[in-house]
């Protein structure tokens, strides 16, 4: 059994426990998909593991993909570390990540040599191990800064003590990963599939689509009840929805300029999702009096609906119809748009979850 460090016996308790467990266990789960994505395809190629890891570097490198790799795995390194910092030493901590990166980066190499569409390679096990050494390092030392031990205090005030708090803060992290992809209507659901055109080419005017911006409204209904039952405050809670809404809008369309034709950088800024955001604050406007079980009996409402419409609306949404927005073409940008879109359908029933969990203290 590892002793407690001087350093992580003074965090508060909800400091160093669920959110870190949960943040990786999600992450971990991502990088899984990532790795395994369609899941299909499953067959014997006559390949050893022990042929991939002694195969010469110049048959399987690639610039990018390893560039790829190290930044993939070095918020696992860094989340590896900050769950263990709380039950080792410093030194520990970082050796455990590392080993631990290694080993799913190992088994993922290994299931990819059974999928056709996959290519195992030893430049890419390196690559994912040398990424979770760093995140484990920079995890160290920022345990050890006195700034983060007060953003931990800070964050202790600022929440709700009690059951599925930290699951709930989780929960609004991983919302927030999908909302950033620039191929999806902001807070929307559906892959925007608008085919190219030259410049000058006027578009052909579509529909306005109410479905879709019902999505949207009900997806802005979950994450404003989702923040009011973590947080302490009535008005902490709006003020972080404002925030988060001016922070997705802001990431969005950074990635838009980064990943996105000239042309298809202001797609995700539709109709649509600009009458579903003013219609969801309406409603969260509405619903501001709601305290206990209403506040929960409204976010399951919600959600209800929200998965509702997007199986039964939007289930033809597919990542590939999005590729041609992008102005890159590597498969990696199919696999960010699938697991937003499953992620989209599966926060509903995460939200359900939560709402199980937090009954008991609401």
């Amino acid at each position: 059994m590892f002793a407690v460090s001087p350093m992580s016996a003074h965090f508060p308790p909800s400091s160093h426990g669920s959110l870190r467990r949960y943040l990786l266990a999600a992450y971990a789960s991502l990088v899984v998909y990532a790795s395994l994505s369609p899941f299909t395809g499953w067959q014997e190629q006559g390949l050893a593991f022990a042929e991939v890891l002694a195969a010469p570097w110049g048959q399987t490198y690639n610039a990018f993909d390893a560039l790829v790799n190290w930044l993939a795995y070095l918020p696992l390194g860094m989340l590896l570390a900050l769950a263990l910092r709380a039950h080792c030493s410093s030194g520990r901590s970082v050796l455990f990540a590392v080993l631990g990166g290694v080993l799913l980066s190992a088994g993922m190499e290994y299931l990819q040599m059974y999928l056709p569409n996959r290519t195992s390679s030893n430049v890419d096990l390196l690559a994912n191990g040398l990424g979770s050494l760093m995140g484990a390092v920079l995890a160290s030392g920022v345990v050890s800064r006195r700034w983060f031990l007060r953003l931990a205090q800070w964050r202790s005030g600022l929440l709700q003590q009690g059951a599925g708090v930290d699951f709930g803060v989780a929960l609004a992290m991983l919302w927030m990963f999908v909302q950033i992809n620039p191929s999806l209507p902001i807070l929307g659901n559906v892959f925007i599939t608008e085919a190219a055109h030259r410049i000058f080419v006027a578009m052909p005017e579509e529909p306005f689509n109410i479905w879709e911006s019902a999505a949207v409204a009900l997806n802005l209904l979950m994450i404003g009840f989702l923040l009011q039952s973590v947080l302490g405050e009535r008005r902490h809670a709006v003020i972080a929805l404002l925030l988060i809404l001016c922070v997705v809008a802001l990431a969005k369309f950074l990635a838009a300029a980064v990943l996105l034709k000239s042309w298809a950088l202001l797609l995700w800024l539709n109709s649509e999702a600009m009458s579903g955001i003013v219609a969801g604050l309406l409603l969260m406007w509405g619903a501001g009096r709601l305290r206990g079980a209403g506040l929960l009996w409204g976010a399951a409402i919600a959600a209800c609906a929200y998965f509702v419409l997007a199986l039964w609306q939007f289930d033809n949404a597919t990542a590939s119809a999005a590729m041609r927005l992008y102005q890159w073409h590597y498969g990696h940008l199919r696999n960010y748009n699938n697991m937003s879109h499953l992620v989209s359908v599966i926060f509903p029933l995460l939200l359900g979850i939560y709402l199980g969990w937090a009954r008991k203290r609401l």
